[in-house]
């Protein structure tokens, strides 16, 4: 995406590449000429866990969990630089873009965030993204609006637990918001594409577990799209 991080540019810049953590070194828009060009080369691909959970949708992935992506994303949830959600919401669109076709509706669902990280962070980091993504796809030509059906409840920490217990506890953890539901079902958007959106896959449980809570709730989900993968497998078989 030519100018990626374009919209930063009236910002009193932190002394930091936003990428690498460079400091004392020449910034673009928040990040060094370095990072910016490997984000800006970045080019989303079908990617999955493996092994996937079951319930694992098609995902699109911007680019692996590493590098100048790895860096922005620590930034933007981690340390405050939630000016960095217009070009990662940007990247994040093209994941979408992968995809959904463009003359058909497409609606985002991010993963949510607990009380707790929106606490944290000020605010729900995904929504802030897919907002910046419809924006970008808009302008793009897609029909495009984020809907936030799904609560997320706090869930027990899970690198103790088995693949299983994982999944259950990713399933226990979110819940549809009622009153939230019938916008997505009606009209349009039904006959559209469904994305569920995220920062980062690991296991996939979180995704499978949101894929199947929507399903529940009769709304067809067509893809996953995400801004890195930790465990990045390409062009994978039978997507």
């Amino acid at each position: 995406m030519t100018d990626l991080f374009g919209e930063l540019a009236d910002l009193v810049l932190p002394s930091a590449c936003a990428g690498c953590g460079a400091e004392r070194t020449r910034l673009r828009h928040g990040a060094c000429p370095a990072c910016v060009t490997e984000l800006e080369g970045l080019r989303p691909a079908w990617s999955s866990p493996s092994p996937p959970p079951p319930g694992f949708p098609p995902c699109v992935a911007v680019g692996p969990y590493a590098g100048a992506l790895r860096g922005a994303l620590l930034a933007y949830k981690e340390k405050g630089r939630h000016r960095l959600a217009g070009p990662l919401g940007a990247l994040l669109a093209g994941a979408v873009a992968a995809i959904a076709p463009r003359d058909r509706p497409v609606l985002i669902v991010p993963v949510p965030s607990t009380r707790a990280a929106r606490r944290e962070r000020y605010g729900d980091h995904m929504s802030r993204l897919s907002a910046h993504a419809v924006q970008r796809l808009r302008a793009a030509g897609w029909a495009a609006r984020v809907e936030q059906p799904l609560r997320a409840l706090p869930k027990p920490d899970s690198t103790s637990l088995d693949a299983a217990a994982r999944s259950t506890a990713a399933v226990n953890s979110l819940r549809i918001k009622p009153a939230r539901i019938s916008n997505p079902r009606r009209g349009a958007a039904m006959r559209g594409t469904l994305v569920v959106a995220d920062d980062i896959v690991t296991t996939g449980a979180t995704l499978a577990a949101a894929v199947r809570r929507l399903e529940e709730a009769d709304m067809q989900v067509t893809g996953a799209a995400v801004l890195a993968a930790t465990q990045l497998r390409r062009n994978c078989p039978g997507i």
